[in-house]
C-alpha cells in the first residue's frame, strides 16, 4: 500500500485501521493536520475500547503519544499544548489503566519528573508574577497559562507518588496553581 493510497483513505476510515497501519501512517505523515486526527483516533481507542485488554490501550495510547509527539511545533502555543496533551494522557493512563514503573511514560515518577522540568520558572517566582498578573504583558500572562496548563494533571498524579521531595515540590505546584490566571 502506498503513502498516497494511506493519505486519501484518512479521513474517518482511520477509526477502523489496526494499530500497525495507524502507526506507520503516523510515522510517514508530515502534515499537522494528518498528525492530529491520528491522534485524536488512538486517544479514542484509549478511552473507548473498553472490551480489550489493559495492555492493548497503552499500545493504543503508546501510538497517540507518538502522533503527539511527531507534531511539536514552534508555533505560537504549539509545544505548550502538545507537552499538555502528552502529560494529561499519560495521567488518564495511570489512573485508569494503572501505572508501570517500569515504563516512564505510564510511570507516576516519570510523569513528575517530567512535569518538574516542562515548568520555567520557580512556584515562588509564579507566585509573585500571578498575584499582580492583569498589569502584567501579555506574554509574562501567557507564560503563567502555560504553568497553569502544565500543571492540570498534579492533583491526581500526587495520589501515586510516594512521599519524597519530588511530591512536595508537586504539592507546592498545586499550590501555587489555585494563584494562577
Amino acid at each position: 500500500m502506498s503513502g498516497a493510497v494511506d493519505r486519501e483513505e484518512a479521513g474517518p476510515a482511520m477509526s477502523t485501521w489496526p494499530i500497525e497501519r495507524l502507526q506507520a501512517f503516523i510515522t510517514a505523515a508530515r502534515d499537522r493536520g494528518q498528525l492530529e486526527a491520528a491522534r485524536v483516533v488512538a486517544q479514542q481507542h484509549v478511552y473507548y475500547d473498553v472490551d480489550q485488554p489493559r495492555e492493548v490501550r497503552r499500545q493504543w495510547a503508546m501510538v497517540s503519544l507518538l502522533a503527539n509527539r511527531c507534531m511539536r511545533g514552534d508555533g505560537p502555543g504549539d509545544p505548550a499544548r502538545e507537552v499538555q496533551q502528552d502529560f494529561m494522557l499519560r495521567m488518564w493512563v495511570i489512573d485508569h489503566l494503572g501505572g508501570d514503573d517500569k515504563d516512564p511514560d505510564w510511570s507516576p515518577e516519570g510523569l513528575a519528573a517530567d512535569t518538574l522540568d516542562a515548568l520555567a520558572l520557580a512556584p515562588s517566582d509564579v507566585g509573585t508574577l500571578a498575584g499582580n498578573w492583569r498589569g502584567l504583558p501579555v506574554e509574562q500572562i501567557r507564560e503563567l497559562r502555560r504553568h497553569k496548563n502544565l500543571t492540570t494533571h498534579l492533583d491526581r498524579l500526587i495520589s501515586h507518588l510516594p512521599s519524597d521531595r519530588t511530591r512536595d515540590q508537586l504539592l507546592m505546584w498545586i499550590e501555587t496553581r489555585r494563584l494562577l490566571p
